[in-house]
């Protein structure tokens, strides 16, 4: 039984290990820069650029694998991750994601399976393995969605600066993609382009919030979409707003020093089990292997995992607070 399963578990991964270096040769990254600029161009004179720029996009391929570009488009999800990996400057396809999540879950699940000889350890080894490329790219999509909203206050300052001495939005616009660093420069940057290339304030604003989804940049596009319709001075009208999300941001940074315990408190009492268990399985394998070959042991560890869940989630809920 043993041989059959290894079998089947290599079987898979090899298969895995061909399609993944099958679907290497993506698309470069100036390709993609170039492709960038041809749906701007486009997408002159739309009017919906929000809806626009996710149609436009579904051309491009999910993976280089024919099948599975196939496969992929059909799924709702894909258009989302494929959001999600550009959000994280990540330059993956949607494909190649997946190819890599199942590679994580094959070979340390056949590994687990071929040193314990328990299913639902290998499972659940391989399930743990098997997100951590997700997990990644969610924790690059986070930083660089922090450093993008420390970088709003200085852009604003810039457009305020260059409004004030005559200059219009659009110049202003690229003063900020020529003078701020990424992500702040390069998103600017591909507004500006798309101004430049005639799509409305409303449309380039918009798609700008689709690629950020932030609440600072809501504010920021809101305030500018405001006072046009309105009229008003734009450089004060931006200059006000510059300080509330400096106030904001203040506040967020006073709200994760006073949770900062709660949220380590939460973070051990998650990993001390699991850490524990592997300490104690090194320690005395034969008695740790009785909760996976008996049944009692099985509902034990069912039981261990959707409390320790739970309970990381309401500490969670508890520490996590919107500003």
């Amino acid at each position: 039984m043993a041989v059959i399963v290894g079998l089947v578990f290599l079987g898979v991964f090899g298969v895995v290990v061909l399609i993944a270096a099958a679907s290497g040769s993506g698309a470069t990254e100036q390709t993609r820069a170039i492709m960038t600029r041809l749906e701007s161009a486009i997408a002159v004179g739309k009017p919906e650029m929000a809806d626009l720029i996710v149609d436009v996009r579904k051309s491009e391929l999910m993976s280089s694998i024919p099948w599975l570009d196939r496969f992929l488009s059909k799924l709702e999800l894909a258009p989302r991750i494929r959001r999600f990996l550009y959000q994280a400057n990540v330059k993956w396809t949607v494909g190649g994601l997946s190819l890599l999540c199942g590679v994580c879950f094959v070979v340390p699940a056949y590994l687990a399976y071929w040193r314990t000889g328990a299913i639902f350890a290998a499972i659940l080894v391989g399930f743990v393995t098997g997100a951590a490329p997700v997990f990644w790219v969610f924790q690059k999509r986070k930083r660089r969605m922090n450093k993008f909203e420390e970088g709003i206050p200085e852009a604003l300052e810039l457009i305020v600066s260059a409004l004030r001495v005559g200059h219009s939005l659009n110049a202003a616009m690229g003063l900020v993609s020529r003078e701020c660093s990424d992500p702040v420069g390069g998103e600017f940057r591909l507004t500006f382009d798309e101004m430049n290339y005639g799509l409305e304030l409303k449309s380039a604003l918009d798609n700008l919030v689709v690629r950020v989804p932030l609440q600072d940049v809501k504010i920021v596009c809101t305030a500018i979409l405001i006072q046009r319709e309105s009229g008003g001075n734009l450089a004060e009208v931006l200059e006000k707003t510059s300080q509330v999300i400096r106030e904001r941001f203040r506040l967020k940074r006073q709200v994760l020093t006073h949770t900062a315990q709660g949220r380590l408190t939460g973070w051990i009492l998650t990993l001390l089990p699991v850490v524990l268990g592997m300490l104690l399985y090194f320690v005395n394998p034969d008695l740790m292997s009785m909760l996976w070959k008996k049944d009692l042991g099985i509902k034990l560890l069912y039981a261990a995992g959707t409390m320790i869940v739970i309970g990381g989630l309401i500490i969670r809920k508890i520490v996590n607070m919107d500003v």
